[in-house]
């Protein structure tokens, strides 16, 4: 593995880099990915608790129900976990939900990566529900953390994607709450600080 700069996930910041071990469940073997490799391209670092686990199948099927979506996008999803690749390809082989799963799944089990995105729970030594989305540039444009319980949606992320990629396109501009691409989109300024309403109406 590549050696670390050990400086913590934060938004807006470039994205730490980071060489893993990966499972390749569409070709069946063993490969190794860097965020270096993603630079230019829109990226999802999906973290998720640990193979073998209840909630976990559910939200990788539904991320994977949406590889059609994110590829349309041009977004290269990556799951994550502190799993052996070795765990996560009998994973694959046995859980139903995991069949035909499309997208590399990345082996943190020195729990380095983990720990740098400030996902890591030290006690069991499993990541978090952490989603990060990074930019072509590398900078880290949406962190987000779930409970361990909690699942998340696929479509909500394309929902934040879709916006964050269109203002990515449109500097200056900013979505309100709920923004689906078509709604009006706010131009920050003091001349809109009092009256929001009425530039959005």
């Amino acid at each position: 593995m590549e050696e670390f700069v050990y400086e913590f996930a934060k938004i807006d910041n470039v994205a730490p880099r980071f060489e893993l071990p990966a499972y390749d469940p569409v070709k069946d073997e063993e490969t190794k990915v860097s965020l270096e490799s993603m630079k230019g391209k829109w990226t999802v670092l999906f973290f998720y608790p640990a193979d073998f686990t209840f909630v976990c199948p559910t939200e990788l099927k539904d991320m994977a129900d949406a590889k059609s979506t994110f590829d349309e996008m041009g977004v290269e999803i990556l799951a994550i976990s502190t799993d052996t690749i070795f765990s996560h390809r009998a994973w694959v082989k046995h859980e139903r939900l995991m069949q035909g799963f499309p997208y590399k799944m990345l082996a943190d089990h020195a729990l380095e990566v983990s720990e740098v995105y400030n996902v890591l729970d030290e006690e069991s030594g499993i990541a978090g529900r952490g989603t990060f989305v990074i930019d072509p540039e590398g900078i880290i444009r949406t962190i987000e953390v779930a409970s361990g319980p909690l699942g998340r949606n696929s479509e909500e992320l394309i929902r934040k994607l879709s916006a964050l990629q269109f203002m990515n396109k449109n500097p200056g501009v900013a979505c309100p709450a709920k923004w689906v691409m078509g709604n009006k989109t706010l131009t920050p300024s003091i001349k809109i600080a009092w009256e929001v309403y009425e530039a959005l109406n």
